[in-house]
């Protein structure tokens, strides 16, 4: 190729993999945004009573690490899930400097009712996937979490 080759004739590469996956996250983002508008909680918030629902009794630190968060963004937002009635903070009664966050009655009716709604979402996602191919990808998934977590 001469030096006065256009740019465009070079062999340009195929988007990075984790390209593709801010992508996937940004879309998933912004569908769990609509879908949650008129609930009064965001996405993030919404994710982080996810995880309550899984492993009750986090600390805040714990919840900010399982959802992605910093520290300081969980504090926040704990704040405002507790203002909203979604959780209750209660003193660890091994560590009483501890606080630890549960899922109030009407944080878990707030999950059950965006449950069929949020597994749209994830069906629409894997459209085009069978069975087994969705078995990897979460497999994939979970081991590309986990080596980037060790």
């Amino acid at each position: 190729m001469s030096q006065g080759s256009p740019a465009t004739a070079r062999q340009r590469p195929r988007p990075s993999l984790l390209y593709a996956v801010k992508q996937v996250e940004l879309i998933v983002r912004a569908h769990l945004d609509d879908l949650l508008r008129d609930s009064g909680v965001t996405a993030l918030q919404y994710t982080a009573l996810t995880v309550l629902a899984r492993r009750d009794g986090l600390t805040s630190a714990e919840l900010a690490r399982n959802s992605f968060v910093t520290p300081q963004a969980m504090a926040d937002l704990v704040n405002s899930l507790e203002r909203g009635g979604f959780i209750v903070r209660r003193r660890n009664p091994e560590n009483r400097r501890q606080l630890l966050i549960s899922l109030t009655a009407d944080g878990d009716a707030l999950l059950a009712r965006f449950d069929d709604p949020v597994a749209r979402i994830e069906t629409r996602m894997l459209d085009g996937f069978d069975d087994a191919d969705r078995e990897r990808f979460r497999d994939y998934l979970n081991r590309a979490r986990s080596s980037l977590e060790g």
